[in-house]
C-alpha cells in the first residue's frame, strides 16, 4: 500500500539543514511498517522558513511574546508547566530571563504569526500548494506548523480540502487561548476523516491539549521528559501511545477504522450518561482560624436538595467540602463535571466560600492586572493554588452550543476588605505582603494609594464587563480572548462558529460589594444561596433574569447591601429555568 505524509515543520532552521527530514521519515516509516509491513510510505515536506525570514523577530519581541503567551497559558498542563519553571501565573522574579533560548524565540515566533495577517496567508498558501501537488493520505504538523495546518484547513473555504485525510498535530500551541484567540476563540473539528493531536504536559514550548468532543477527534497522552524543553518531534512520532493508537489506524485503515465505531459504540453502551450532572463545593473550614465560615457546607446541601426536587438524581450530584477542596481536587472534579459534555446535557457547578483577588504580572515582571479567583482550601494567593477565571473558561469555553451549563458563585472577590463586626462576608483579606502589590507610595501626598492597573475589559461585551476596568471578574475570561473586535468577529465567521461558549452565571454581589452569610433560626447560610433557593421553590416558573431580581429583592427585604448579578447570553437569560419549570409540572 502507498501511503503519502506530508510532513509540516515547526519552529527552527528546518530550510538550510535539512537533518531532520531523515529523523521524521525513519520515525514514521518504522512505525507503518509495524503494522503492514507492505507498506510503502512516501514522504513530501513543506518548508515555510523563508516567509518569515521576511518578517524578523526582536529580542524585545520575544519577551514580549513570552508575557502574552505565559499570561493566557492557562490550561492544566501549561499550570503544571508553571510549577516546574518557576509558575506561568505568578511568576517568581527573573523567570522570563531564565528561559531558554530556543523557548524565547518559539514565543516569538508564534506570535508574531498570530498578529501578522500577511505571514498567515502566505504560509496558508504555502501549505495549500503542497497539499494539492502532493494530494497527502496523511499530513504530520508539529509545533508551529500544527498551527499553519488548522489555520488553513478550519477557514470555510478549505474546510473540504481534508476529506478522507488523517491529520496528525503534536507538539501543538493550537490549544493555547492566545493562539485560540486568533481563531475566534474557539476549536472546531476539522473535515479530516481523523485528526489526533499528541499531547505532552512536559512539553514546555506552549504546547496545550484540547477540548473537543467530536467522534472523528481523539487527543492521546503522549509523556515524556528528556533533556531539554520536551518539544522533540521524533519523541512524539515514535512514542508507544503514538505507535500503537495513531500509526495502528493509519496503517490498517479499513480494518481499524470499522474496529474503532465498534469499540466505540461498545464504550458508549457501557458509559453511563448522565444527561444532568452537579458539582456543588462548600468551604467552612479553612486553615486560618480568622478565615472559616459557617453556612458553607449548609449551602451545599441546601443546593443538593433543591436540585434533587428539579429531578437531578443523586448519583449525578457530586459534593466536595472543606478540606477536600483542594485546588487540585476542585480542577479535576470541574473535569468530571465538563469533560464529555455533548449537546443537550445540563450541567450545573455551585461555589460556596471565599473569594479573592490576585495581582497578575506581564512584561519586566510588573503588575498589570487582577485575576479574580475562588478560594480552595489549600490557597495561598498563588494562581496555582486558585480556581482563577481562566483556569475556570478553560473548562467551558469549548462546550457544545447546545449544552447547558449554569454557574452560581456564593462569595465575593473585594479583597483587602474588613471582615471585623457586622455579618460575616465571604472574600478574604491579603496579607501586608500580598496587599503591597496592589499600592503604591505618593511622595506628594506622603500616602500609599491603589496602584493603577490598565483596562482588560476594553473589547468585552457589554454583558460580561465588570465595573472596574482592571479587575476580570470571574466568568468573564472572555475578555482576553478578544482581539480587535472587527477581527475577532471576522475570524469567527469565516469558520462557521459564534465563539467561545457563554454560561450563564450567578455571582453573590456586584464586584464592589461583598457577599454576607446569613443565620436562618441558628442554621447558618449564604445570604444570596438562601433566598435564591427560596425564590426557587415558592415561584412556580421564572426565568433566569426574574430568578436574580426576585432573589435581589428578598436579599434588599433583609437588609443585605449585597446585589446579585446574572451574565449570560440575553436570549437565554429571558427563558425559564428549564430544571424548575420540569418540577413544576408534576
Amino acid at each position: 500500500m502507498t501511503l503519502r505524509i506530508l510532513c509540516v515543520h515547526g519552529v527552527g532552521d528546518h530550510h538550510s539543514d535539512l537533518s531532520w527530514q531523515d529523523g521524521w521519515r525513519e520515525t514514521a516509516k518504522a512505525a507503518v511498517l509495524r503494522w503492514d509491513p507492505g507498506a510503502e510510505p512516501q514522504f513530501d515536506f513543506v518548508s515555510y522558513d523563508d516567509l518569515f525570514a521576511k518578517y524578523p523577530i526582536t529580542v524585545a519581541g520575544t519577551g514580549e511574546a513570552l508575557a502574552k503567551l505565559l499570561k493566557s497559558g492557562i490550561s492544566e498542563g501549561i499550570a503544571s508547566l508553571g510549577e516546574r519553571i518557576g509558575g506561568i501565573f505568578g511568576r517568581r522574579r527573573g523567570f522570563l530571563g531564565g528561559l531558554s533560548e530556543k523557548v524565547r524565540w518559539s514565543a516569538g515566533m508564534v506570535v508574531q504569526w498570530v498578529e501578522n495577517d500577511r505571514l498567515r496567508r502566505e504560509t496558508r498558501a504555502r501549505l495549500l500548494e503542497a497539499v494539492r501537488k502532493h494530494e497527502p493520505d496523511v499530513l504530520l504538523a508539529h509545533s508551529l506548523g500544527s498551527l499553519v495546518t488548522y489555520d488553513t484547513f478550519s477557514l470555510r473555504e478549505n474546510r473540504g480540502r481534508l476529506d478522507g485525510r488523517t491529520v496528525v498535530t503534536f507538539g501543538s500551541q493550537i490549544g493555547n487561548p492566545f493562539v485560540r484567540g486568533s481563531f475566534g476563540g474557539r476549536i472546531q473539528p476539522l473535515s479530516a476523516k481523523r485528526w489526533f493531536h499528541l499531547y505532552n504536559d512536559e512539553d514546555e514550548v506552549f504546547a496545550a491539549p484540547i477540548r473537543l468532543e467530536d467522534p472523528r477527534f481523539q487527543q492521546v497522552e503522549t509523556h515524556f521528559d528528556i533533556e531539554g524543553v520536551d518539544h522533540d518531534a521524533l519523541e512524539y512520532l515514535g512514542h508507544p501511545n503514538a505507535v500503537q493508537r495513531i500509526w495502528r489506524e493509519i496503517a490498517q485503515p479499513a480494518g481499524r477504522d470499522l474496529a474503532r465505531k465498534a469499540a466505540v459504540r461498545a464504550v458508549d453502551a457501557l458509559r453511563p450518561r448522565a444527561k444532568r450532572r452537579a458539582l456543588l463545593v462548600g468551604i467552612n473550614a479553612y486553615p486560618d482560624p480568622k478565615d472559616r465560615l459557617d453556612g458553607c457546607v449548609n449551602d451545599v446541601f441546601l443546593m443538593s436538595s433543591l436540585l434533587q426536587e428539579m429531578d437531578f438524581r443523586p448519583e449525578d450530584i457530586r459534593i466536595v467540602l472543606d478540606e477536600r477542596a483542594t485546588a487540585q481536587g476542585i480542577l479535576e472534579r470541574l473535569g468530571w463535571l465538563l469533560d464529555g459534555t455533548r449537546p443537550g446535557d445540563e450541567r450545573f457547578f455551585f461555589y460556596s466560600g471565599h473569594g479573592a483577588q490576585i495581582r497578575t504580572y506581564g512584561v519586566g515582571e510588573t503588575v498589570d492586572g487582577i485575576d479574580e479567583c475562588l478560594v480552595p482550601h489549600d490557597f495561598d494567593w498563588s494562581p496555582e493554588r486558585a480556581v482563577t477565571d481562566d483556569r475556570f473558561y478553560e473548562f467551558y469555553s469549548q462546550l457544545p452550543y447546545e449544552a447547558r451549563f449554569l454557574a452560581v458563585l456564593d462569595c465575593c472577590h473585594s479583597g483587602g476588605m474588613h471582615r471585623d463586626g457586622g455579618p460575616r462576608v465571604r472574600g478574604l483579606s491579603p496579607p501586608d505582603d500580598i496587599r503591597h502589590r496592589a499600592l503604591q507610595w505618593n511622595a506628594e501626598l506622603q500616602m500609599w494609594e491603589d496602584r493603577k492597573v490598565p483596562s482588560a475589559n476594553r473589547t468585552i461585551d457589554a454583558d460580561y464587563a465588570g465595573q472596574t476596568g482592571g479587575k476580570r471578574r470571574l466568568g468573564r475570561a472572555l475578555s482576553l480572548r478578544r482581539l480587535e473586535t472587527r477581527a475577532y468577529d471576522r475570524e469567527r465567521e469565516r469558520r462557521d462558529h459564534h465563539g467561545p461558549y457563554l454560561p450563564i452565571l450567578y455571582q453573590a454581589c456586584q464586584e464592589d460589594q461583598l457577599a454576607a452569610e446569613y443565620v436562618h433560626g441558628v442554621t447558618s447560610y449564604g445570604a444570596f444561596t438562601f433566598c435564591l433557593a427560596q425564590t426557587l421553590r415558592q415561584k412556580k416558573r421564572i426565568s433566569f433574569q426574574a430568578l436574580r431580581n426576585e432573589t435581589a429583592r428578598r436579599l434588599k427585604k433583609l437588609g443585605y447591601d449585597q446585589v446579585p448579578a446574572v451574565l449570560g447570553p440575553k436570549k437565554l437569560l429571558a427563558k425559564n429555568v428549564p430544571w424548575h419549570a420540569a418540577a413544576a409540572g408534576k
